[in-house]
């Protein structure tokens, strides 16, 4: 039987687990239909009580549906403006990544090559929609953006001096005018992936934060080395009045639901982010948490799942152990 679950219930599950069944990829799968891999017409999050699996079905361009609620009648900025839906669908395509994967290995072990095959198929889609996203957000596509033009521009130079030999000066002024341009899209697009290669990260995966403007705990899941929301967003959330404005590293939060329980995750620029004065082991409820993390370290931060450190190209972060009082 297969049940829809709206992102606005997803929210109100109040305990670290996802409505109380384990994440997909840790728990055992039961046998499931070949009807249950196809892709269906619609966009929704769809829970599998057979298998207590979290999986998404999605049109072709991957963008998943999400269900956000808004406080009404506010004044200003509120928590709301760092709402991001695209930063939610992200998560929720490493959700399904995972799912898939798991889902091929299973049925692999079952012997089930068919569905493996049809399975693996519509893996190799999402990771490479996937891997788009992330060079995007690095800026690699800056970098072979700058790659290709280098190679226009020797061709052009090349082509120059054939016009210039051949006296077709009216050619050869064209040429020029044109390595100019490419030699200055080059140059920024060379400084953009340069940016991103050499971000420098204020926290890490998991990591407990509170916002410094509106207060309210969250965990960090995400990052991003610059402002990676739309135009529309970033006037929404009024980046342009930050004193390091889009040109800062953004965090995807997962936000405590008791504090902001209409939030749930949250884009912020990393000005905006302060670490707890001191450990903070509190209890910290979202749905997304057993997902995401194995469960907290001793000093109160949670730690992060394999896959979302390879995700990020981030080591696994060791809490440095005191040493003993010779006293």
């Amino acid at each position: 039987m297969v049940q829809v679950v709206s992102l606005s219930t997803l929210a109100t599950c109040g305990n670290s687990r996802l409505c109380g069944s384990s994440p997909s990829w840790m728990a055992p799968f039961e046998p499931y239909k070949r009807s249950q891999i196809t892709s269906s017409n619609g966009r929704h999050l769809v829970w599998n009580n057979s298998v207590q699996s979290l999986f998404l079905t999605r049109h072709s361009d991957f963008r998943a549906e999400a269900a956000w609620m808004f406080r009404g009648g506010e004044q200003g900025l509120d928590a709301s403006s760092e709402h991001s839906e695209s930063a939610n669908e992200d998560i929720l395509m490493f959700f399904f990544q995972l799912d898939l994967a798991t889902r091929v290995q299973y049925a692999l072990n079952m012997e089930q090559y068919d569905i493996a095959k049809q399975l693996r198929n519509k893996l190799a889609e999402v990771e490479e929609e996937v891997i788009k996203q992330q060079q995007s957000k690095r800026g690699l596509s800056s970098k072979g953006e700058a790659q290709d033009k280098a190679i226009s521009i020797i061709r052009l130079r090349s082509d120059l001096q054939k016009a210039i030999e051949n006296e077709d000066y009216a050619l050869a002024a064209e040429l020029r005018d044109e390595i100019s341009k490419l030699e200055a899209e080059s140059l920024a697009a060379s400084a953009t992936a340069l940016a991103h290669e050499n971000a420098q990260y204020a926290f890490r995966l998991g990591q407990k934060v509170r916002h410094k403007k509106f207060g309210y705990r969250a965990v960090i899941c995400g990052m991003d080395p610059v402002c990676s929301e739309s135009s529309s967003w970033m006037e929404n959330a009024q980046v342009k009045k930050l004193s390091r404005g889009s040109a800062q590293p953004f965090y995807q939060v997962l936000v405590d639901v008791h504090a902001e329980p209409n939030l749930l995750v949250a884009y912020v620029p990393e000005e905006n982010l302060l670490t707890p004065d001191k450990p903070d082991t509190g209890r910290f409820d979202h749905p997304y948490i057993s997902f995401l993390f194995y469960g907290m370290d001793s000093a109160g931060d949670f730690i992060p799942i394999k896959q979302l450190r390879e995700k990020y190209n981030k080591p696994r972060h060791e809490i440095p152990i005191d040493p003993p009082n010779d006293e």
